[in-house]
């Protein structure tokens, strides 16, 4: 396994071998650096190494932002190339919903790996606010096509934008948070085991 070392002021966290005069991320001289061990299993670590949750999410958030935008450039500037914005507008508002699912499957896997649970306070709130991003987008791919549900668009694609903010800032907070450890293991595991290894003979 390769050593690795922490940055004291900041907390970055890279391999030994590759530490140059400075931190990469806060540019400080390198004897700020101190050993690190890493606490999290090598499996869970592989796993968030993926990135899924964040790839995927940005993915989603391009579409809460992009919607809203073009509806405002349809209506309101209407003269500036009206084919190119509709057909935007409706790719946008069918792939939307499918981004929003694809980041709720990855979200759950990523707070399974990080926190072995999904019960945890913030993590609720975060989940009952996807599920309210999927309804809403669910809500313009049947309305949003349409023109005379204009302003209906309008006010589900802001709404959607005003959660989808929300769940970034709470994001933020929790991207550098995973428990220690291994995954929980389930009971009577460790027992059982030890039932079927032989017991050494007595004299």
């Amino acid at each position: 396994m390769k050593e690795l070392v922490r940055c004291r002021p900041c907390g970055y966290v890279m391999e030994a071998d590759k530490l140059g005069d400075v931190c990469p991320a806060c540019g400080l001289p390198r004897k700020v650096f101190e050993p690190y061990r890493e606490r999290v299993s090598p499996n869970r670590l592989l796993l968030l190494n993926f990135d899924l949750h964040p790839i995927v999410i940005h993915l989603s958030q391009s579409f809460v932002i992009a919607i809203p935008a073009l509806a405002v450039l349809k209506h309101f500037f209407s003269g500036f190339q009206p084919e190119i914005i509709h057909s935007v507008l409706l790719f946008s508002i069918f792939l939307f919903p499918f981004t929003i699912v694809g980041a709720i499957v990855t979200g759950i896997i990523d707070g399974l790996t990080r926190f072995k649970t999904l019960r945890t306070p913030l993590l609720r709130v975060k989940i009952i606010f996807s599920i309210i991003i999927l309804a809403l987008s669910i809500a313009l791919f049947f309305v949003g096509t349409k023109d005379e549900f204009y302003w209906l668009t309008m006010i589900l694609s802001i709404l959607s934008l005003a959660a989808g903010v929300q769940l970034g800032l709470w994001g933020k907070k929790l991207i550098n948070v995973i428990l220690p450890g291994t995954y929980p293991q389930k009971k009577g595991t460790k027992d059982k085991k030890s039932e079927e290894e032989p017991k050494p003979a007595t004299a």
